[in-house]
């Protein structure tokens, strides 16, 4: 080493040795500490900063430091308890005469009479219903019936054991292989790899493809910190996702077409990113998003594509065959991964029907779960559920088989008909608007005029049962074959709603409209968390 640089490394040691003589010990050893937990502390909050923005970061200092002034919290939490008592609205009461023991002597056949008085108590659904019932005409005929004797056969199988029930793994595969075909897998541009599961809702599919995302992305990109990116518009479902698997999670606001702004979400897009969504269509407005940019996006940074098709899968493809203009949606569209399709809707299958899709085996072998090391021996699952129900496989497979793709297109006419229609209808209707330029067949409504709300408590007292929503205040009505012969009742009842509340403004007796327009209005939106989770604890 030169004799100067030496020199002048000794000099800089014994004049640091020099200033720091000055100091304790204990100082010397604490002062890095504490400046590594300033920096870890500002870290944090600048975290928090970036993902909940200023205001919300504030806002929730605030009220956490409101919280801790005495009475203060009793307070707001006597004031919830409220709000939950008028959302469950004498549900209590009600749950006081339920069981909560097996009886001392079994009622034998006499249960199924019990069943059916019970059944009768049921608020009448038929045609009144926002969605929920996709299925045409009386439960006791036609499809319905169909569908039963089908789900009766099966009721006792189980997937699980495919040495046993072979029928029933046929079943699934099928389902699996017709949805797919519907969804582009004999395209060239699909790749000709399609495979799926079938799986107990949208939920579950969203919950699979999420998971199996996360993990390819692992594998193939070595991603630790996963992140996804999806419009408001998108499902809850992937909330739920993000919570169970670890994953965070970015709401983006969308364009002024109410679809998922591709510009938004490309701005969210790092090196942590596993998964981008789109949905066709959006429940909340029934529009289609931008699929093509969406996946000309997750090509371009070689990430995953979820395309959201639980609502519009057995709708879409024959209303593209009937002419409609939909937009490209599915596996013949470059970048798109994944995708969920609910048989249990517009497939007209029984409750808890699903499919989710992959573009490829590498992507779909990240949804099973293989164990070796239990003393039960060697185990593996391709969904969540172990145990699944034969029955309801089997009553998706004969709904499919039974429509068949002249069944399908026939009921697509009806419903999209029918939509179109209360679409124009409701745009005639000179104090509410059309929420965007709907694809499929729901349809969203709000207004400038009257409170949205207050004519869905109106609707509400005369037997109907629709969706509110928000960003905007709005309502929406999913139209399935049961609204075909009563969409004139829907509108008359609608107009006469509108009429009401306009002339005589404010919350009817038992409405919720004040909560559900204070849960809009209301910024700590941690609090209206709360109130949700709150209710649910004392209603299941």
């Amino acid at each position: 080493m030169d004799s100067s640089v030496k020199s002048f490394l000794l000099d800089v040691r014994a004049s640091a040795n020099s200033f720091l003589s000055e100091y304790e010990p204990l100082v010397l050893v604490s002062a890095p500490l504490i400046a590594l937990f300033v920096a870890s502390m500002l870290q944090s909050a600048l975290q928090v900063l970036h993902e909940n923005g200023l205001k919300a970061t504030l806002l929730g200092f605030f009220m956490s430091f409101v919280k801790l002034v005495p009475g203060v919290k009793n307070y707001i939490d006597a004031e919830k308890q409220k709000v939950v008592d008028k959302l469950q609205s004498g549900g209590k009461s009600v749950r006081e005469s339920w069981r909560t023991e097996l009886p001392s002597t079994g009622l034998g056949v006499g249960v199924i009479e019990q069943m059916k008085d019970e059944k009768r108590k049921d608020v009448a659904w038929q045609g009144k219903c926002s969605g929920a019932v996709y299925i045409g005409g009386s439960e006791c005929e036609g499809h319905f019936s169909l569908i039963n004797e089908a789900c009766s056969m099966f009721a006792h199988t189980n997937p699980l054991h495919m040495d046993v029930f072979q029928s029933v793994v046929r079943f699934e595969a099928e389902v699996v292989a017709m949805t797919a075909a519907m969804l582009g897998s004999k395209k060239k541009s699909s790749g000709g790899q399609i495979c799926g599961n079938m799986t107990s809702g949208g939920t579950e599919s969203i919950l699979l493809a999420v998971k199996s995302s996360r993990d390819y992305m692992k594998t193939t990109k070595g991603i630790k910190k996963p992140e996804m990116i999806i419009p408001e518009s998108a499902h809850s479902a992937y909330d739920k996702a993000a919570q169970y698997f670890n994953i965070k999670l970015w709401r983006v606001p969308v364009n002024k077409e109410f679809q998922a702004d591709v510009k938004a979400i490309r701005r969210y897009i790092n090196r942590n990113t596993v998964l981008i969504v789109g949905s066709a269509p959006g429940f909340p407005h029934g529009i289609v998003d931008p699929i093509e940019e969406l996946g000309h996006l997750a090509s371009s940074f070689d990430i995953c594509l979820h395309v959201d098709l639980c609502l519009g899968g057995f709708v879409l493809p024959f209303a593209n065959k009937l002419g409609y203009p939909i937009p490209p949606f599915d596996f013949s569209v470059k970048g798109v991964t994944s995708i969920s399709a609910d048989v249990h809707k517009y497939g007209l299958a029984p409750k808890g029907t699903s499919v989710v899709l992959y573009r490829n085996h590498d992507l779909r072998k990240h949804q099973f779960v293989a164990v070796t090391e239990w003393s039960g021996g060697l185990y593996v699952s391709p969904t969540i559920a172990g145990s699944r129900p034969g029955s309801l496989i089997a009553g998706a497979w004969a709904s499919m088989i039974s429509l068949g793709e002249e069944g399908y297109l026939e009921n697509t006419k009806k419903i999209m008909e029918v939509s179109k229609r209360l679409q124009k209808r409701i745009e005639e209707i000179p104090e509410l608007f059309v929420i965007g330029r709907p694809d499929m067949t729901v349809v969203a409504l709000g207004s400038d005029v009257v409170d949205i709300f207050e004519v869905n408590d109106i609707m509400s007292s005369k037997g109907w049962h629709l969706n509110a929503l928000q960003r905007p205040n709005s309502i929406h009505i999913c139209v399935t074959l049961q609204h075909v012969p009563i969409i004139d009742d829907f509108l008359r009842d609608l107009t006469e709603s509108v009429k009401t509340v306009k002339e005589n403004p404010g919350p009817i007796s038992g409405g919720l409209a004040p909560i559900y327009g204070a849960a809009g209005r209301m910024p700590d939106r941690g609090t209206v968390q709360e109130l949700l989770v709150n209710y649910m604890d004392g209603t299941c």
